[in-house]
């Protein structure tokens, strides 16, 4: 597998935000979404590959039995994805999938003890022509679906996707840069939208832009 980087932190996002766990960043990705922060992950040769073996051990290192695969978008290698998946869960780890809503992730990650993270590309990215709205239809409630939004016309685009689909997933409305938009809350709450949660990136309020945290 062609991966980026392996590390040990603290989930930055989502419902699971704050809660320690090992990421595995795969490389490579198919979307170019004009905020990206994690470029090393996407373009260039700043990755090395390894077995699913040695990823495993490296895990395995860090003794936290929680592990999100994210990337780049991970799914470009979604046969080896899946398969360290089913190794993980066989020895007893909760994984978390964050990937994008154009492509659908393999069988596994729709068991049990998988939470599959999707994000739904908002017209800031550039990227929105490219999702598959089936997707966010078959989101579970255990697992979310996370806008990013860049302004004002990114959340109206979220609030009609979310009155136009029956989403069962949690919702997750996350600033473009991670922090910032101190409107977005108060908008949320003025339009009540009750399923709605605004979460920062934390890992960037506590460190900041520093890779491998």
């Amino acid at each position: 597998m062609n991966i980026s980087e392996i590390f040990y932190s603290i989930q930055g996002e989502g419902v699971e935000i704050g809660l320690p766990t090992v990421f595995v960043r795969l490389f490579a990705c198919d979307l170019r979404c004009s905020w990206c922060d994690t470029m090393y992950a996407v373009e260039g040769r700043d990755f090395k590959k390894m077995t699913v073996g040695e990823i495993r051990a490296g895990i395995a290192g860090f003794g936290c039995r929680r592990v999100c695969i994210t990337g780049g978008e991970p799914l470009i290698q979604k046969d080896e994805a899946g398969e360290l998946t089913e190794y993980l869960i066989k020895d007893g780890y909760r994984v978390v999938l964050e990937t994008s809503g154009h492509k659908l992730p393999p069988p596994v990650f729709w068991t049990e003890n998988c939470i599959i993270s999707m994000d739904c590309k908002c017209p800031g990215s550039g990227m929105q022509e490219r999702m598959d709205f089936g997707l966010f239809q078959k989101l579970r409630p255990q697992d979310q679906l996370k806008f990013v939004i860049a302004d004002e016309a990114d959340y109206e685009y979220a609030k009609q996707i979310l009155s136009k689909y029956t989403i069962k997933a949690n919702i997750i409305f996350q600033p473009a840069g991670g922090q910032g938009l101190g409107w977005l809350p108060e908008r949320v709450i003025g339009d009540n939208l009750e399923r709605v949660r605004v979460l920062p990136q934390l890992h960037k309020l506590i460190w900041g832009d520093k890779r491998g945290v």
